[in-house]
C-alpha cells in the first residue's frame, strides 16, 4: 500500500522567491528516487508564499529514505530563517 503526504511551508513575505527556488531545487532528485511514485510542488494562488508538496510514495520505508536522502537534510538549514514555522508533514494512507 502506498503512502501519501503533504508537507506544508509558509515563507515569510520578503523570502517567498527564495523559498521558491530552494523547494523547486527539490523536485527533480526527489522524483529519480527509488519509491517515489509523485512528488508535486504547489504554491497557494490566493497565498502567495504558502507551498505544498503532494506526495506519494511506494511505502513507509520508501519516504522514510527520502527524508533521511542528502538533498531533503540539507535543505533545513537553508530554509532557516525563511520560513515562518518549520514545515508541517502529515502522512496518510488512501481509504478510497
Amino acid at each position: 500500500m502506498s503512502l501519501r503526504v503533504v508537507a506544508r511551508i509558509q515563507a515569510k513575505a520578503d523570502k517567498i522567491g527564495e523559498v521558491r527556488e530552494l523547494l523547486l531545487s527539490l523536485v527533480p532528485p526527489t522524483r529519480k528516487e527509488t519509491g517515489c511514485i509523485n512528488y508535486e510542488l504547489l504554491e497557494n494562488s490566493k497565498d502567495p508564499g504558502e507551498f505544498t508538496f503532494v506526495e506519494e510514495w511506494a511505502s513507509d520505508s520508501a519516504f522514510e529514505a527520502h527524508a533521511a536522502s542528502d538533498h531533503i537534510r540539507a535543505i533545513g538549514p537553508k530554509l532557516n530563517g525563511l520560513t515562518l514555522t518549520l514545515p508541517d508533514i502529515q502522512t496518510y494512507v488512501l481509504l478510497a
